[in-house]
């Protein structure tokens, strides 16, 4: 199977502190990788590494092909992006932020709007395409969020928490939508999340991080087989490889925004 997602060795550093810390994996076409993690382990620095928004201190990393130092402009093009962060205006409606990013992606004026059109009909906003962003739902915002980054078509989706904050029906309908597209495009899903049953049900393989490292990785099935007998679940083998993560809840700075962003979304 082609890797399309390699990382080697891969260091951050702010100051003395390694928030990444020699991390190597990779993932497969076609998968959807999960990397799991207490706050402060490192997930959301390495996604932001692999989306080119943070240079690594050393190490390497290619996506879809393409270094992430030193092609950045083409890993770009090559990947989708949803952060934790909320990334819509509410102040435009749904179709006018889905402009924006269209023209972000260079995408050619004639083929702007039936790649809108497609995108909304695929996330199920079609109906919704001109009401202001600030009258949508939580889940609304984060299919807008979703469908933004599958505009130009990416080879790679990278989401970072992509259903916080949403309730478990709005959670549900994220990623039927995702699994949708994942069976019809063969696209590469890398996300991270905090919960157990999604990465349980959804994930072709995980990787967890503590203090910086990967812990280990493997299929869920692989996982709760090495950690225990049948009835072990996906938050026992979290408990055992990060369970002694004192810093587990985050910093102030980490609450803010997750409480934040939940927040808005909800």
């Amino acid at each position: 199977m082609t890797a399309i997602i390699e990382v080697e060795h891969l260091v951050k550093k702010f100051g003395e502190h390694a928030a990444v810390n020699d991390i190597s994996f990779e993932v497969t076409k076609g998968e959807v990788f999960g990397l799991l993690g207490p706050n402060g382990a490192g997930k959301s620095t390495t996604i932001k590494m692999l989306t080119t928004l943070l240079s690594p201190t050393s190490g390497s990393a290619r996506v879809n092909g393409f270094d992430i130092v030193h092609q950045t402009n083409a890993v770009r093009h090559s990947i989708g992006y949803v952060p934790q962060a909320l990334s819509a205006d509410g102040g435009l409606t749904g179709y006018e932020n889905l402009l924006i990013f269209a023209k972000l992606y260079d995408l050619p004026h004639k083929e702007q709007a039936p790649c809108i059109r497609e995108v909304l009909s695929f996330v199920g906003l079609a109906d919704a395409s001109k009401q202001l962003v600030r009258n949508y739902s939580g889940g609304m915002i984060r299919r807008l969020e979703v469908a933004q980054a599958l505009l130009h078509q990416p080879q790679v989706l990278f989401l970072d928490e992509p259903t916080v904050g949403l309730d478990p029906v709005a959670r549900q309908a994220i990623w039927d939508h995702l699994m949708r597209l994942r069976t019809e495009t063969n696209m590469t899903v890398l996300v991270t999340t905090h919960s157990m049953e999604e990465a349980d049900s959804l994930c072709t393989r995980i990787g967890i991080m503590h203090r910086g490292n990967i812990a280990v990785l493997g299929t869920p099935e692989e996982l709760k087989a090495a950690v225990g007998g049948e009835h072990t679940t996906l938050d026992d083998v979290f408990v055992h490889y990060a369970g002694d993560a004192l810093e587990s809840g985050g910093n102030y700075r980490e609450t803010s925004r997750a409480r934040r962003t939940a927040q808005r979304l909800g």
